[in-house]
């Protein structure tokens, strides 16, 4: 994995970030900040909480055991078991057995759980209109940036 030109790697990371590196911190802070202020709008357009939108849209890509559901969403099994609970009272979410081991329970979205959640993401309006003011180009070097910096192979 290469490092973003002028970063430093982590080896010969100063021990006080310099004014830029500074700055984008600050300018990633505000954009996540953003994102997670409209989620939880988004959400709430669809009657959900924030926890059980971004459930239901892992849920949306693929059936999960409550345990890696639990591991994706960073909590404690008993809260995604709260919140699938909650998400299946609606109508939105179903158990099923594991195919591949039947003692296991999966959680997977229902048609009307895949409907809201492709709304869900349809109603986040967050960052559209700035990155459509960017260049082709621009938005690719944003973008595999944003790779570099998760560590995220090109793919």
């Amino acid at each position: 994995m290469g490092t973003l030109v002028g970063m430093a790697t982590p080896r010969t990371t100063p021990s006080r970030p310099d004014g830029l590196t500074l700055e984008v911190v600050e300018l990633i802070g505000a954009v996540v900040a953003r994102y997670h202020e409209e989620y939880e709008e988004a959400a709430a357009e669809h009657a959900l909480t924030g926890a059980q939108a971004r459930l239901l849209s892992l849920l949306s890509l693929e059936p999960l055991p409550m345990r890696r559901l639990a591991q994706r969403l960073k909590c404690e099994p008993s809260n995604v078991t709260g919140i699938v609970d909650r998400l299946e009272a609606r109508g939105l979410v179903e158990r099923r057995p594991d195919p591949a081991d039947r003692r296991v329970k999966l959680a997977a979205a229902t048609d009307e759980g895949r409907r809201v959640a492709r709304g869900l993401q349809e109603s986040l309006r967050f960052a559209r209109a700035p990155l459509a003011g960017l260049s082709d180009p621009e938005r690719v070097a944003l973008r595999d940036a944003l790779r570099r910096m998760l560590g995220i192979e090109d793919g």
